[in-house]
């Protein structure tokens, strides 16, 4: 038995009839045959168009940001190398050589940390030749705006470390999609600029009541401390720095007894009081072995610094009282900062010492006892590190063998 299939137009249309309608409006009626189709294309179209934009930012922002990163590992790496060639200058100062006799290990010194510290997961070569610009060494009169020079008498020396990623050293900072739209990558570079302050007038207030300033409070005379360099002095221990021991036998160091020979002995020299007026040997005694503390400073009641043209004046004592024998030998190959005078005037606790230098010094040997004349401190010159250091930007010389720590300039 055949049977009438009909479509739900058809139905529908039989149902509203059979609900009384007449066939006139039923032929207004709309029908699924005479709809008119979507355009499914037009869509398709605009949704490739709005996905190759999306593509493009997110790739743009991919390539941006690994480029920011490769900027702050680049600096990292200028900065790594800067700090790294400072560091081998003071190094060699500590082993006696000069700046420019240091120099070819600061170069490498700077390449190897260079190298230490990647861009891109590769670490940048530096060029060690004098005649590049990768690494520079030299002396600043203001490190944060000044050029470069091969002037000593400038308060600061240091290195400038350039790191280089173009298509020529080491090669440019590639990109990720930015090939699709002819770009491969981008040449980048850093500078750094580390420096050691090597004029140093005075001392600051520590910030904290537990820190301290690494200060002997023993004063020597200017003509004693200058014959240091003619080679006339004594040369009768020696600093093992593996063991941090002094033994008996020379080094090529010149030493220096800081303790007064007899009454009027040579320049007067004595100690000064860092602090309250007439400093007992109970200060002097804590001072030796702690240093100079920030309440000392403030009791002293005037700035621990060398006025330009008119020094500083302490207030002191000529001699040295044999009662901080054990505090100074416990010291013993220790380094300390000492004053430096050029007069003194008065006599015994009233003694005021005219201070013109700050110098860096080890501590050699002590001898308190006995008759006066075997009575020895020894000392010898020593590159020392200070803290709250106040560097001497105007006037002449101001200190010796006294060096700020590596900081970095820019």
């Amino acid at each position: 038995m055949n049977r009438l299939l009909l479509s739900k137009a058809d139905l529908s249309r039989n149902h509203l009839i059979m609900c009384g309608l007449s066939n006139t409006i039923i032929e207004k009626l709309p029908s699924s045959r005479n709809r008119t189709p979507q355009r499914r294309g037009a869509t398709l179209v605009l949704s490739v168009i709005l996905l190759f934009g999306l593509f493009s930012f997110v790739a743009f922002s991919i390539d941006l940001g690994y480029l920011a990163q490769s900027r702050a590992e680049i600096q990292r790496s200028a900065d790594a190398a800067a700090m790294a060639g400072c560091w081998e200058l003071y190094a060699g100062m500590e082993l006696g050589n000069s700046i420019a006799a240091s120099q070819p290990a600061a170069r490498q010194a700077a390449a190897d940390f260079s190298l230490l510290n990647p861009v891109c997961r590769s670490g940048p070569i530096l060029d060690m030749s004098e005649v590049s610009q990768d690494v520079q060494i030299g002396y600043f009169s203001n490190p944060r705006n000044a050029v470069l020079s091969n002037d000593s008498s400038q308060p600061f020396f240091g290195v400038q470390a350039l790191v280089s990623r173009t298509a020529a050293k080491n090669g440019e900072i590639p990109f990720f999609f930015g090939k699709i739209f002819g770009d491969s990558g981008i040449p980048i570079q850093s500078s750094a600029t580390a420096v050691m302050a090597q004029k140093i007038s005075g001392f600051s207030l520590p910030p904290s009541s537990t820190e301290t300033l690494q200060l002997l409070p023993f004063a020597l005379d200017l003509q004693t401390w200058l014959s240091l360099s003619s080679g006339s002095v004594q040369d009768q221990y020696a600093f093992n720095a593996a063991s941090g021991k002094v033994n008996s036998g020379k080094d090529g160091i010149g030493e220096v007894n800081l303790y007064p020979q007899g009454t009027g002995s040579p320049g007067n020299r004595g100690t000064v009081d860092i602090g309250g007026a007439n400093n007992s040997t109970n200060d002097i005694a804590r001072q030796i072995i702690h240093g100079i503390s920030a309440q000392d400073l403030i009791d002293l009641g005037k700035p621990l610094n060398l006025d330009p043209n008119a020094g500083l004046t302490l207030n002191g004592d000529t001699g040295i009282s044999a009662g901080v024998k054990d505090e100074l030998t416990s010291i013993i190959g220790q380094k300390r900062v000492i004053p430096v005078f050029s007069s003194v005037s008065g006599n015994g606790n009233n003694a005021t010492y005219s201070i013109v230098r700050w110098v860096g010094v080890r501590i050699m040997h002590v001898k308190l006892t006995g008759a006066m004349s075997g009575k020895q401190l020894i000392v010898q010159p020593a590159p020392m590190i200070a803290s709250h250091a106040i560097v001497a930007t105007t006037g002449g010389a101001s200190s010796d063998f006294i060096l700020s720590p590596v900081m970095l300039a820019r």
